[in-house]
């Protein structure tokens, strides 16, 4: 029994001594399509149309000594759901053109500020959004939380739809907002010193 007492404070101080190292070798998170949830919200004059897309899969590489990032976030085109079937099959059809661009991607390359080896991180993600067939460079800010193997990351932007070629379902009835929120609450898990860093 007193073996066990003194070998438990020895292998926390070992943890606690290499983490730093082991971070620094780099960190690759795996999305989890079952918790993570990509929302959207477009406004027009009468009421606020709240949905969600489906993540077909996600992993990003992180390297906490330059900031540099790598990985892609997939979203199924085709799987917006606003509660109305109607105005979801018009969405994939006419604005997304799913049957042409099937895959809504994230491809995150780089973070500004620092990302801690637990708890809460505050960061700037660029990066390259590719939607309707045609990529943009965005920013992303991020609330991160990470706790022993278990990551959370939470954020808001927002797709100028129309300013990127697709069509605006406005019309002289009904007048839409020509710019979507998304609101992204990823949930996945962390390994960390398990990939070449980026």
């Amino acid at each position: 029994m007193r073996a066990r007492i003194i070998l438990r404070p020895t292998i926390c101080l070992i943890l606690f001594v290499f983490a730093p190292a082991l971070w620094a070798e780099g960190v690759s998170v795996e999305l989890d399509p079952g918790k993570t949830e990509v929302a959207f919200v477009l406004s027009d004059v009468l009421h606020t149309v709240h949905g969600t897309f489906r993540l077909k899969e996600g992993h990003v590489s992180l390297n906490p000594e330059t900031n540099a990032m790598k990985g892609e976030i997939v979203v199924d085109a085709a799987s917006g759901s606003s509660g109305s079937n109607a105005r979801d099959k018009r969405m994939a059809r006419d604005i997304l053109e799913a049957q042409r661009f099937p895959e809504i991607r994230f491809s995150p390359s780089a973070s500004v500020g620092s990302i801690a080896p637990s708890g809460v991180s505050d960061l700037q993600i660029t990066g390259l959004f590719l939607i309707h067939g045609h990529a943009h460079n965005i920013t992303i800010p991020m609330h991160v939380q990470i706790s022993q193997d278990q990551v959370t990351a939470t954020g808001k932007f927002f797709v100028p739809y129309v300013e990127w070629g697709m069509k605006n379902p406005s019309n002289f009835l009904l007048k839409v907002n020509d710019k979507v929120e998304i609101d992204l609450n990823a949930v996945g898990h962390i390994q960390r010193g398990s990939v070449a860093p980026p």
